[in-house]
């Protein structure tokens, strides 16, 4: 019939979907059939991974938004409520909670894991972009979704980060009026805040959705950083990667369970078993773990402005890091001496998350300035100066002769295909 898809799927129900809405078709060609590089390792896992854990986050949500009050007289009862007399409250809280700690372990996985195999680099950029955007979302989600239980840690959470907006010139405190709906962190700041804390999931579904489309157009990088020269290069996504992506996630909910049953509030903090209390400071702020090394930036410079602009730069400087890696070679693997310059960044990455932890006194100030040193001269001097003066090793001539055994060709002439894809 003029005008129907022709359909494939010999089942009667799903071929008379499909000549009208090829759904089935496309699912098929882009998660079937859909040509992934032979070589990908359990580290290009997390992506997958990253987006069932942000469907199991959003169908929790849901289902606290239930019964969850969004007043600063009632939130922290209707948290406690849902706890103890919601069927299996309990559960679904801490599968949210967890839940969102486990999608910063995941992406923050991938995101190491790109910036070690150069998924960054041409045709990808916009691929790479679009995963900060990710994150970005992330974090204003997480923040906003940890002053719900409207507890001490979460009252002076809000607080303090809310305030930091004062320091920006001229419109600041109107900044700070429109967040938090009046003259101080009260009912309309938690109602605004459950608003957007509800909204922004989907946003970043979109956004996944987009991140999704991208890859699909350019493909996946791979170890050894070489484009697929054809079909001998690739295998289909099914069944190959379906069922390594599936043991792998297999594998992350083992762990995330044993946080979910064992240690539920291990991630968290204890103060916020308290109802919030605006007479009483808690001996000691801090924001959740995966915002520690930004708060570390946050507290190593004396000046607030300063402060706030390294710790907004800090993440934004991510989106430029296709164009501040001038080598010609995407991953590390054919890269000696970019090598512990990167694991030396990630060591600094974990000094300051241990040190956003600790009292901003001590040897902790120090310690934090010289980790956010490094981390924006990783960016802005590293990669730049090794993209110039680093020789890469030898580069192989196909995924599929490095697989099976073959030799290698100079790095500067397996870039040229890269630069031409």
């Amino acid at each position: 019939m003029v005008g129907l898809h022709k359909s494939e799927f010999r089942n009667p129900v799903v071929r008379w979907i499909d000549e009208r809405l090829p759904v089935f078709t496309l699912m098929d060609k882009e998660y079937s059939k859909f040509p992934v590089p032979r070589n990908l390792t359990y580290m290009w896992s997390f992506g997958g991974m990253a987006m069932v854990i942000l469907m199991t986050i959003i169908i929790t949500g849901v289902f606290l938004a239930m019964h969850y009050i969004p007043h600063t007289a009632h939130a922290f009862d209707s948290v406690e409520r849902i706890m103890r007399d919601v069927n299996y409250g309990w559960l679904i809280r801490y599968l949210h909670s967890n839940g969102a700690s486990m999608f910063f372990i995941v992406v923050y996985i991938h995101t190491f894991r790109g910036l070690y195999y150069g998924s960054y680099k041409h045709p990808r950029e916009l691929l790479w972009i679009l995963g900060v955007l990710i994150l970005l979302l992330m974090m204003a989600t997480a923040f906003m979704g940890y002053v719900l239980p409207w507890g001490q840690m979460s009252f002076w959470g809000a607080t303090v980060i809310t305030n930091l907006f004062s320091a920006v010139p001229f419109v600041g405190e109107s900044v700070v009026t429109w967040l938090w709906g009046g003259f101080s962190v009260d009912n309309p700041t938690l109602t605004r805040f459950y608003s957007l804390h509800y909204l922004l999931p989907f946003a970043i579904v979109g956004v996944v959705f987009l991140h999704i489309v991208a890859l699909h157009i350019t493909s996946s990088n791979n170890p050894l950083g070489v484009e697929p020269k054809g079909p001998q290069d690739t295998i289909p996504f099914h069944p190959y990667m379906t069922i390594k992506d599936t043991f792998a996630l297999l594998l992350f909910f083992i762990f995330y369970f044993v946080f979910v049953f064992f240690y539920p509030n291990y991630l968290g903090h204890p103060d916020n078993y308290i109802p919030a209390d605006p007479l009483v400071t808690p001996a000691h702020i801090v924001p959740e773990w995966y915002f520690l090394p930004f708060y570390a930036i946050l507290r190593a410079v004396p000046d607030k402005l300063g402060g706030v602009v390294l710790m907004f730069a800090s993440i934004l400087i991510l989106f430029v890091v296709p164009w501040l890696d001038t080598s010609p070679v995407r991953s590390m693997k054919f890269r000696p001496l970019a090598r512990p310059f990167f694991w030396t960044f990630v060591a600094s990455c974990l000094l300051l998350g241990y040190c956003g932890a600790m009292p901003a006194e001590g040897i902790w100030v120090p310690l934090s300035r010289v980790g956010t040193a490094y981390y924006f001269a990783y960016f802005l001097v590293v990669l730049p100066l090794l993209g110039k003066l680093e020789k890469p090793l030898p580069l192989p001539t196909s995924i599929t002769e490095r697989v099976l055994g073959g030799g290698p060709v100079p790095a500067a002439a397996a870039a040229k295909p890269m630069e031409k894809a």
